[in-house]
């Protein structure tokens, strides 16, 4: 394997946990962490850097939570 591929695999290695505080799911999506933050109004573990790694659970509320901004973005095309 190559030297790239190394520090990504290490890199992910930690994020196989949900980045939301007392959540111990797997994580299956990641999004913006300050997306997260504002917009849902998520509380995210601080080591998260700037991803969110979110369960199937966390991911479906983000979704819900963004849905008119994600909307708004597509109509602006």
């Amino acid at each position: 394997m190559g030297a790239m591929a190394e520090r990504h695999a290490i890199r992910h290695a930690s994020a196989d946990h949900c980045s939301v505080v007392d959540c111990k799911e797997i994580a299956v999506r990641s999004v913006s962490a300050k997306e997260a933050i504002a917009k849902a109004k998520m509380t995210v573990n601080e080591d998260a850097g700037g991803r969110a790694h979110l369960c199937k659970k966390h991911y479906r509320e983000f979704k819900k939570a963004t849905k008119t901004d994600r909307e708004l973005e597509r109509l602006a095309w």
